[in-house]
């Protein structure tokens, strides 16, 4: 079979691509706009939704280091170091050296940081609006099928990474 007969594997895969990523990243940035938007409602403007992934990462472990919080965020420690600069500036945050390592910061809340029940309350608002006509059932299929991706996306940047 010469060059002119070979079928291109790129138009196959095309014709197989599934619109499952772009589905998930519409839904991410259409759900953080709704989710800006309902901060700010409840007045709760001075935080944005990225920055409600750290908070929600510290009220479940308050003090803990930034490579800790990176992997708890999924978000790179560039990344994560200016948006902690903005919460700490904000008064949500505080950095403390460890008391164990001195090389280490901790990451720890304040008592304006620590508004974790005005926030869940929001949360649930629009984890209902996500959900709205979902069974029980389909919520928590549809989630385990969420997390089978994830960890396929996990492991092969895990195997990318060694």
């Amino acid at each position: 079979m010469d060059k002119k007969q070979m079928p291109c594997p790129i138009k196959g895969c095309l014709k197989r691509l599934r619109e499952g990523c772009f589905l998930v990243a519409k839904i991410h940035h259409l759900s953080e706009r709704i989710f800006a938007k309902l901060l700010k409602k409840h007045d709760m403007e001075d935080i944005n939704p990225a920055q409600g992934r750290i908070l929600f990462a510290l009220w479940q472990g308050d003090g803990i280091s930034i490579q800790e919080l990176s992997n708890k965020t999924s978000l790179e420690k560039s990344t994560l170091t200016s948006m902690l600069d903005r919460l700490e500036k904000s008064g949500f945050v505080v950095r403390v050296p460890s008391k164990e390592d001195r090389r280490k910061i901790l990451i720890k809340l304040t008592d304006k940081g620590k508004l974790q029940d005005a926030y869940a309350r929001i949360a649930c608002e629009k984890i209902e609006l996500l959900y709205n006509g979902f069974s029980e059932m389909e919520r928590d299929e549809f989630e385990g099928y969420l997390r089978r991706i994830l960890d396929n996306l996990a492991s092969t940047e895990k195997e990318q990474k060694t």
